[in-house]
């Protein structure tokens, strides 16, 4: 911490002159409340000199000038010792051939925009249709553009169309498949690029002011792959700015079940094309809930990968220990199969480990140990309020807004916690025996700052030079300020909670030798926990609330406490073992198809 303090004192101290100003006592000792440490006087004058050349070394650093794709030299690895990873691939197994019979009828209405059951197909009923030649890739692309460009103005999750590269993706793809070379389930299925991966020929603006016109003269890997499995890309669609958020440069990104909502974020736009129908299926990025969060916020299924299994090359960085990329689609097979197509080393990523997802749509489910976080599911305890402050005064009115907030928010609570509870009911009844399990006792929110400091890092310029200033946000809670903050992160404390996380990463894998699959609510500790020690998470819909639900604590338009109410979804998370993926997707799955919820659509006209 000392280094950076005493670089930002000793800047501010030289800015009216052309030579850095000397580093004094006085700064050290300033630095030091900040780092909560004394130094004696003697200890003072001993430091002097290392410290002068420390900053030299620092500013030498940054004549770099190393741009967002450059990654450090360490690479996080989240395996615990001891355990063996599962390499062999095996061939795809899809569920049986859906009865698209029902589908084929709509399809002429679905492509002249006057039906929407076709635009609301899964990928595995829209392959089928495209396998079976009943709708054709053109057809479907032009389709789902049309429904973009006429939702965008209401929904804002549009930054890019990709129609000229589309269309003549999808002529291809037709082309191919007459001829009889078919790839396979994603081929000819349109879908849309959370705007942090490159595509060539197209500007990926990370959703940040300052960064509209940003061009890359290649395209990310997943890009890549997802053209060879056939798919056709056709938008780059909005996150939060720098991947925070639903708020980007051109406004907040909203919910197609309450438009007056923001689809959370940062995987914006992913999320609100897919619930709305405008994509077959997305592609979003998770560092701390951007896939988990919007895929609640809009009814959707998320699929966020172990860490290390998909490749990040060519997306934007924010924090290269927990970035992850994952699909964002209509059901979990679908997630499955956007996943089979995405997945495994690429030999530059030296984050990716060799470890096989084989999806296996008939995999026995009900051979697994399920566990569910017993403290979640239970009733919270009484809500403590504390006193009030005495007398009349803008103190007691700040005091009951205070109050009236977390009453409000527990109402939500526990009126969403029928539906947590009703998940459970359901699995029983599917014939799953519920181990109760906890979650273990760790301080992991005290290593998030590990996050901010690493995002910090990979977007130093942008605060150094105070283009920070143009981006949207600018709350306390918002870039700009954690960026700043983050800076007086010492070396020293990130490596100390990089050790944390090896412990962290033995209490995780301690839980999961006891059971397969966790079943949890998909926000709370659980959160934090799997996405700072990599393991999977499937999100999927889980009912909507009803009439009777307590309304959002602020209704504004556009508020980010407008969220929840009457009319909105809610959503159930399955949690399993590193790189254990297919397992946790088999019994997503198998749920999905025993409640329905994922075949409910929002309303939009």
């Amino acid at each position: 911490m000392l280094p950076g303090v005493l670089l930002t004192l000793a800047t501010q101290a030289s800015a009216q002159s052309e030579k850095p100003a000397k580093i004094t006592p006085a700064m050290i000792d300033a630095a030091g409340v900040i780092a909560g440490i004394t130094i004696a006087e003697e200890q003072k004058a001993a430091m002097l000199e290392m410290l002068e050349g420390q900053r030299e070394s620092v500013q030498a650093i940054r004549d770099l000038h190393m741009p967002n794709s450059v990654s450090p030299a360490m690479v996080f690895d989240p395996v615990p010792g001891g355990m063996v990873l599962d390499t062999a691939k095996k061939p795809v197994t899809m569920s049986a051939a859906p009865p698209v019979k029902e589908l084929a009828g709509q399809v002429a209405a679905g492509l002249a925009g006057e039906s929407d059951g076709l635009a609301f197909a899964t990928v595995r009923e829209l392959a089928e249709l495209v396998r079976t030649k009943k709708v054709n890739s053109v057809g479907l692309t032009k389709m789902y553009l049309a429904r973009l460009k006429k939702f965008d103005p209401m929904l804002h999750f549009l930054i890019t169309a990709t129609d000229e590269r589309a269309l003549a993706q999808a002529a291809a793809a037709d082309k191919e498949i007459a001829a009889g070379n078919y790839r396979g389930a994603l081929h000819g299925i349109p879908w849309g690029a959370k705007d942090l991966l490159a595509v060539k020929g197209y500007r990926t603006t990370w959703g940040a002011a300052g960064f509209e016109e940003q061009t890359f003269d290649y395209d990310a890997e997943v890009v890549k792959r997802l053209d060879a499995a056939g798919a056709v890309l056709i938008a780059k669609l909005t996150m939060g700015a720098l991947a925070q958020g639903d708020l980007w440069f051109g406004g907040r990104t909203r919910n197609p079940w309450n438009v007056k909502q923001g689809s959370s974020g940062s995987s914006a736009g992913s999320a609100s094309a897919v619930s709305a129908g405008c994509v077959g299926f997305g592609i979003g990025t998770e560092t701390l809930g951007s896939i988990s969060s919007p895929s609640t916020r809009c009814g959707v299924t998320g699929l966020r990968p172990s860490y290390g299994l998909v490749p990040r090359t060519g997306a934007m960085a924010l924090t290269w220990s927990m970035d992850k990329i994952g699909p964002i689609c209509r059901s979990v097979e679908d997630c499955a199969l956007v996943l089979g197509a995405i997945y495994g080393p690429d030999g530059h990523d030296l984050s990716v480990k060799p470890a096989a997802f084989n999806w296996d749509a008939g995999f026995d489910w009900k051979a697994l140990r399920v566990g569910y976080f017993k403290p979640a599911f239970e009733a919270q305890p009484p809500l403590q309020i504390p006193r009030a402050p005495s007398g009349p005064g803008p103190e007691l009115e700040a005091y009951n807004a205070r109050v009236a907030r977390r009453r409000k928010a527990r109402e939500q609570e526990t009126y969403d916690a029928r539906f947590n509870t009703a998940a459970l009911d359901t699995l029983r009844a599917m014939g799953v025996k519920l181990i109760p399990v906890e979650m273990p006792k760790f301080p992991f929110g005290a290593m998030v700052p590990v996050l901010e400091a690493e995002a910090a890092a990979a977007f130093d310029e942008l605060t150094r030079s105070g283009r920070d200033k143009l981006l949207t946000g600018q709350t306390p809670g918002d870039w700009p300020n954690q960026f700043r903050v983050a800076r007086f992160y010492s070396a020293v404390d990130y490596v100390q909670a990089m050790r944390a996380r090896t412990l962290a990463i033995a209490a995780m894998s301690q839980l999961f030798e006891t059971v397969d699959v966790i079943v949890t609510p998909s926000g709370g500790d659980q959160l934090t926990a799997t996405n700072l020690t990599g393991q999977p998470a499937v999100i999927v819909p889980n009912g909507v609330r009803g009439e009777d639900a307590p309304k959002p604590i602020n209704e504004g338009d556009g508020s980010p406490q407008n969220q929840g109410g009457p009319g909105t979804p809610v959503s159930i998370t399955f949690l399993g073992g590193l790189y254990q993926d297919a397992k946790v997707a088999a019994l997503a799955r198998a749920y999905q198809e025993a409640t329905g919820f994922h075949r409910v659509h929002p309303k939009l006209v």
